[in-house]
């Protein structure tokens, strides 16, 4: 009921050290900071990103260079679906990301992936990986220890902190995300927030039927199963689990414990 291959399809995941299919599903929060620091980060040019101070130009990340944007040919399709193109005139620079002037990189520990977005007045800090064709966009603020899946969304001022995105899942407007997991092609309704610290001192337990399981994270928000979706200002109580292909009603406050596939709360 509790572990992570009950939320989580996990057979093309790029992580699989840091979620076991067996274990407690909250588990992979735990290992997630010391997974991020023993990981390897290219260093990105010096001369081009200064640490935490917005970047001057448009760049280009291509075969692990930065590259001047404005000496190459932009095409802003849908990044998600692999349409951000660039092109050195006639050749198309595969796999090519770009960070828009204005961007904040802070920390030496930040990889990105192959056809990437950051857009204007994101905020990223380190330790965080950006996995293939996601995209930052406008004002997102990720603060650290975010593993971001391929084909994500971190949307215009959405807050991260300490959490992970599998593949496709979507948080992109106006969301709040602590200590917590979005499965494949979670989509969040704007405003979403999950919550991740109890009024109540101690640490945050989940309620099961009949029971109640211990966690020893003080804090925890929500985990949510693959296709979960969430309507415009839903708000999760910490410890919150949602099931495979669950729904959430727009403007609606989640009982924290667990949730079980196709649950729709409203």
């Amino acid at each position: 009921m509790l572990s992570a291959h009950s939320f989580f399809d996990l057979t093309s995941y790029d992580h699989p050290e840091l979620i076991l299919a067996e274990d407690h599903v909250w588990l992979a929060l735990i290992n997630l900071k010391p997974y991020l620091e023993s990981i390897h980060y290219e260093e990105l040019s010096p001369a081009l990103i200064q640490n935490g101070e917005p970047v001057a130009r448009t760049l280009v990340y291509y075969d692990d260079k930065l590259l001047e944007g404005r000496k190459l040919t932009i095409e802003y399709g849908n990044v998600t679906k692999g349409e951000l193109k660039v092109f050195d005139h006639e050749k198309q620079l595969t796999g090519a990301s770009v960070i828009m002037a204005g961007a904040i990189l802070k920390g030496n520990r930040i990889r990105i992936g192959k056809g990437v977005l950051i857009e204007p007045g994101a905020y990223i800090d380190s330790p965080t990986i950006i996995g293939d064709q996601s995209e930052v966009r406008h004002g997102a603020y990720m603060r650290g220890y975010c593993l971001i899946g391929r084909n994500c969304v971190v949307g215009h001022v959405t807050e991260v902190k300490h959490t992970i995105f599998l593949d496709g899942a979507k948080a992109g407007h106006f969301a709040y995300l602590g200590d917590s997991i979005l499965g494949n092609h979670v989509n969040l309704g704007a405003g979403t927030k999950l919550a991740n610290l109890r009024f109540i001192k101690g640490d945050v337990p989940i309620a099961i039927p009949g029971s109640m399981v211990k966690t020893g994270l003080r804090k925890l928000g929500a985990i949510l199963g693959d296709h979960v979706q969430t309507g415009c200002n839903t708000v999760t109580n910490p410890g919150t689990l949602l099931g495979k292909k669950s729904m959430v009603s727009p403007n609606t406050t989640v009982p924290s414990g667990y949730h079980p596939n196709c649950s729709f709360i409203k």
